[in-house]
């Protein structure tokens, strides 16, 4: 691809929100779809003139690094493939650029959820908005080239849609680059989940313990990530076990100690989730079914992360 200004990288898993994320943009710049679909799926379907590279089915931070280093332009705008940009998103992209001084690394676009009106928002969908106000976000973030080839792109031992660009971001800051907020935005519709996709987020868990080995214990405040609640998953799971250790031995008493404390720990964590939703049946149901089965799956997923942890480490992260 011949050098410019500006280029688009969009991963994808062939998701049928490819196309209207395209739309705004084709013709107007250049755009470089990474395919990160596993094995040799058909043909994506993109318009002409489209870019399209192979990811392997790495996950995203690969799928980017991918994508970046497919482009020669200046700035490399990242935009994921089920945001919507509005008509204007690409003179406002460039007007966010010029503006950015030379130590400027990364600008970061606004992304706007819609939320249904008339009635609370559910569970998932809180999930969503959540990325109005999360820092360097990669569903629509330029980062400077200069500043991408510096810090070697994102680390690909982040395997999932998870930390990889929070852990980018610090690694861009520490190396003496600034990523501002710039005018522009994007709409990040909701898109549909299972019901049990509060679980497999949980996978995530396993990430935060490469994020502390790297970034060190106070990578959250230094990411701007909010504390989460492993505490009470380990002391949820905790009572579980012990529960189930002193039923299996026929300590009553244990078990029905520990068991309390289970419950009262799940029936808060339930309480927790319920009271800002819509409280429908169908989600009251989906909650109270879901947070017994989370803190298991939180524990389960962070234990794995120090299991593998030794091996990542040993791996070595992105080099310049």
């Amino acid at each position: 691809m011949s050098e410019s200004l500006v280029a688009v990288v969009m991963p994808t898993v062939g998701r049928a929100s490819l196309a209207p994320a395209l739309a705004p943009l084709v013709g107007r710049l250049p755009v470089v779809v990474v395919d990160d679909r596993p094995g040799e799926p058909a043909p994506l379907e993109v318009p002409a003139g489209v870019t399209v590279v192979h990811g392997g089915g790495r996950g995203p931070a690969a799928a980017r690094n991918a994508g970046w280093r497919a482009s020669r332009a200046t700035w490399i705008a990242f935009l994921d493939d089920d945001v919507l940009p509005p008509p204007n998103w690409v003179e406002a992209l460039h007007g966010d650029l010029a503006r950015c001084a030379a130590d400027v690394g990364g600008s970061q676009g606004r992304l706007v959820v819609p939320l249904p009106a008339g009635r609370r928002p559910t569970d998932w969908e809180r999930s969503t908005a959540g990325l109005e106000s999360a820092v360097w976000a990669t569903a629509d973030l330029a980062y400077r080239r200069a500043a991408l080839l510096s810090v070697g792109g994102f680390d690909e031992r982040f395997p999932r849609a998870y930390r990889e660009d929070a852990d980018l971001g610090l690694r861009v800051e520490e190396a003496g680059w600034r990523i501002v907020r710039g005018d522009r935005h994007v709409h990040h519709p909701v898109r549909p989940a299972h019901w049990t996709q509060s679980i497999r987020s949980q996978r995530g868990n396993a990430d935060d313990v490469l994020m502390r080995a790297v970034h060190g214990r106070r990578w959250r405040a230094r990411a701007h990530v909010p504390p989460g609640r492993r505490r009470w998953h380990l002391a949820t799971t905790a009572a579980l076990a012990v529960a189930a250790a002193g039923a299996a031995r026929g300590d009553k008493r244990t078990a029905v100690t520990a068991g309390l404390g289970w419950l009262a720990l799940t029936a808060d964590l339930t309480a927790r989730r319920v009271a800002p939703g819509p409280r429908t049946p169908a989600e009251v149901g989906t909650m109270t079914v879901t947070s017994v089965a989370l803190p298991v799956a939180a524990v389960r997923w962070w234990l794995s992360g120090w299991v593998r942890l030794p091996a990542l480490l040993r791996q070595g992260g992105p080099a310049p």
